[in-house]
C-alpha cells in the first residue's frame, strides 16, 4: 500500500481529459487513505482513485474546483460527513464495485446538492428493496442513478408531489418513506 503524500500526488499522471477537464489519475496506487489532498491545490476538475483500498470517502480539504469524483473498485462502506462543504461543485460521484452496504450509508450524500450523477453499481445496497427509490428519494436533484436517466415522474413524485401521481406511483412514495423511517431507526 502507498500512503497518499505530496510527492505522490505531483508525481501522477495529470491531463486534459476527453471532456476537456483538468484530470488527476490517482488510479491503481494501492491508497488506504484519503489525506494531503491540499497539495492539489485546487487545480483538477476530476480525480481518479480507481483500483485503491480506500474504505470511507472523507479527508477531502475544500477543493472548490473539483466536479467529478472516480471511486470505483476499492473498499468503500462509508461516507463521511460534510462532503458539500469539502466538494461544493461536485456533480459526479462514481462508486461502482464498492462495498457499501446498507441505505441508511448513503445519506450523507443527500446534503451534496449539486450531485446529479451517481454511480453505486456492483455495491451490496443496490440489492436491497427499494434501493433505487430510495436514493431518488434522498437526492431528488439526482438526475442519472447507476448510468439510467431518472424519469422526471419518478424522480417529481418522491419529491412528495403525488397530487398527480397515479395509485401505483403513490404507493412506491410511501412504501420509499416507510423505508426511510426504518433504516433511520436502524441507524439510532
Amino acid at each position: 500500500m502507498v500512503k497518499l503524500s505530496a510527492e505522490l500526488i505531483e508525481q501522477a499522471a495529470q491531463y486534459t481529459n476527453p471532456v476537456r477537464d483538468r484530470e488527476l489519475d490517482l488510479r491503481g496506487y494501492k491508497i488506504p487513505v484519503l489525506e494531503n489532498l491540499g497539495a492539489t491545490l485546487d487545480q483538477f476538475d476530476t480525480i481518479d482513485f480507481s483500483d485503491n483500498e480506500i474504505r470511507k470517502l472523507d479527508g477531502f480539504p475544500l477543493l472548490k474546483r473539483l466536479k467529478t469524483l472516480l471511486m470505483n473498485n476499492n473498499r468503500i462502506c462509508r461516507v463521511g460527513e460534510n462532503l458539500e462543504q469539502a466538494l461544493p461543485s461536485m456533480r459526479e460521484l462514481i462508486l461502482t464495485s464498492n462495498n457499501i452496504q446498507e441505505l441508511g450509508d448513503l445519506d450523507p450524500l443527500a446534503s451534496v446538492k449539486t450531485l446529479t450523477l451517481l454511480s453505486l453499481l456492483r455495491n451490496p445496497v443496490t440489492n436491497k428493496k427499494h434501493y433505487r427509490l430510495y436514493v431518488i428519494n434522498k437526492i431528488p436533484q439526482i438526475h442519472v442513478l447507476d448510468f439510467q436517466k431518472v424519469k422526471l415522474k419518478v424522480s417529481a413524485c418522491h419529491r412528495s408531489e403525488t397530487k398527480s401521481c397515479s395509485f401505483i406511483e403513490k404507493h412506491c412514495h410511501y412504501q420509499v418513506q416507510r423505508v426511510v423511517v426504518y433504516n433511520t431507526r436502524q441507524v439510532v
